[in-house]
């Protein structure tokens, strides 16, 4: 593979300075167009426009602003990276015994089909949206059902999960036989 080492490159009127090279950083004072692949292993500062029309490869640890947009698959419309992502997740087994998670803390089991999620990470304000979801799929004629109690309010860091059973005639709280699972949308605090 060849390779070309400079420590400097000058624009054509020979005073604005485009692109510097500085041991394992460089910097771009304007715009940068790619259309080819760009691997990154060191710093890169943009302090104009940036356009990459290939492939960008970043290794270590990278940072996305919170106003980084999205464009739409169809590419009609863009929305926010950060305001469209799930802020946490958590999927249990019986409801207490988390398998996995994503930004949970922990859970507690209250009484049966009672359960509270604490998040590990604070929402900003407790206007987010929770979707749950549980399998009853061993007790046959139950209609199952997952809600959030409304009687415990939601928190910034946590809330409250209900399972509940719909038998001949009784809806009553109850254990998930083996998979629950919710989901929070909304702003980290």
């Amino acid at each position: 593979m060849s390779e070309i080492r400079v420590d400097k490159i000058q624009g054509t009127s020979g005073t604005d300075t485009a692109i510097t090279l500085s041991g394992a950083n460089s910097t771009v004072n304007g715009t940068l167009n790619v259309d080819g692949a760009v691997t990154l292993d060191t710093t890169l500062g943009v302090t104009g426009n940036s356009t990459v029309g290939g492939t960008f490869g970043v290794t270590g640890v990278h940072t996305i602003g919170n106003n980084a947009v999205v464009t739409s698959e169809g590419g009609a419309v863009t929305s926010n990276l950060a305001q469209g992502s799930i802020k946490a997740w958590c999927r249990s087994n019986n409801g207490t015994v988390a398998v996995d998670s994503f930004n949970i803390s922990g859970t507690t089991d209250n009484a049966a089909g009672d359960y509270d999620i604490q998040i590990n990470n604070n929402m900003s304000n407790a206007n987010y949206a929770v979707i749950t979801g549980a399998d009853d799929l061993q007790d046959g004629a139950k209609i199952f059902a997952t809600m959030i109690d409304q009687s415990q309010a939601i928190a910034t860091t946590g809330y409250e999960v209900v399972f509940k059973g719909v038998g001949h005639s009784a809806f009553a709280k109850t254990d998930p036989n083996t998979l629950s699972a919710s989901s929070v949308l909304g702003d980290l605090a």
